[in-house]
């Protein structure tokens, strides 16, 4: 599967990396079901995701539970590659704020 492995996140639209890489290198790790986990900043997740078919391309699309500085937080989003090594996306917090995302493959 395509989102295999270990992205280490580089851009966020809605926060700067003095954030989102506080206390780790921000990063999203995916599994070959399409599962996975991630931190960024305060927030850490376990993501639930499926492969659906976006025009020629791939795109996980997912849901997520975890934390967000010790307080349940969960929401959705998605990733689709840009090429084998960069990927683009979003995390959306339920009722809450959103974010685009960049990522390199680790």
């Amino acid at each position: 599967m395509e989102f295999t492995g270990t992205w280490h996140i580089y851009e966020m639209s809605n926060w700067d990396d003095e954030y989102f890489n506080m206390e780790v290198q921000a990063y999203i790790e995916i599994d070959a079901q399409g599962n996975g986990e991630f931190q960024f900043g305060l927030v850490t997740g376990y993501i639930d995701g499926d492969i659906i078919k976006d025009g020629n391309a791939n795109k996980l699309e997912f849901t997520w539970e975890g934390n967000d500085e010790n307080d349940e937080a969960s929401g959705s989003g998605w990733l689709k590659l840009e090429d084998e090594n960069e990927l683009e996306g979003k995390i959306k917090f339920h009722h809450g704020d959103s974010s685009t995302l960049l990522a390199k493959r680790a």
